[in-house]
């Protein structure tokens, strides 16, 4: 991840899988490189759920999947 804030960094990654830029294995590999150090504790625990939906879902774009993603991108840039 290359931009100076972690946070900013996953919201863009996640902006790119909404957009259909990106699949779950490429967002899954992005986001095994994020440094929780960095985030504050319910953010991290946001990503860490999304982690979490992306290995469920495997391939595939759920609904479930959407909404885990929209709620860590609002956990992030709420900066909770």
């Amino acid at each position: 991840m290359s931009p100076d804030r972690q946070d900013d960094a996953i919201v863009q990654l996640c902006s790119r899988w909404l957009a259909r830029h990106i699949g779950n294995p490429e967002l899954a590999a992005a986001l095994a490189g994020a440094d929780a150090a960095q985030l504050q504790p319910g953010q991290a625990e946001a990503v860490e759920e999304l982690r979490d939906a992306l290995a469920e879902a495997g391939d595939a774009r759920t609904p479930t999947l959407e909404v885990v993603l929209r709620e860590t991108i609002e956990a992030l840039a709420l900066g909770v």
